[in-house]
């Protein structure tokens, strides 16, 4: 199923957050060579974004999100939820 990660920086300096996110698309790169579809985006001038990426279940989801560089060295504020599509009312 699919999951994602709201990244919000804020908790470390911009110089702090930009030096781990190298580390962080590298790690992006790697879910995605492994097979997890991860998808990611940034948007600097608000200073957030998402990991979109696969796991079989929130424990699974979680470790993923453990190994992510920005979340390991505390760079972001961060919230996982499960990825669910809402139908429109007809």
């Amino acid at each position: 199923m699919p999951w994602f990660v709201k990244i919000e920086r804020g908790i470390v300096d911009k110089a702090t957050f930009d030096r781990h996110v190298p580390a962080h698309r590298a790690y992006v790169r790697a879910l995605i060579a492994a097979g997890h579809q991860a998808r990611t985006g940034y948007w600097a001038e608000r200073g957030g974004g998402m990991l979109l990426f696969q796991a079989d279940s929130r424990q699974a989801a979680e470790e993923i999100v453990a190994r992510d560089p920005l979340i390991q060295h505390q760079c972001v504020h961060y919230e996982l939820h499960e990825w669910c599509i809402v139908e429109a009312p007809d």
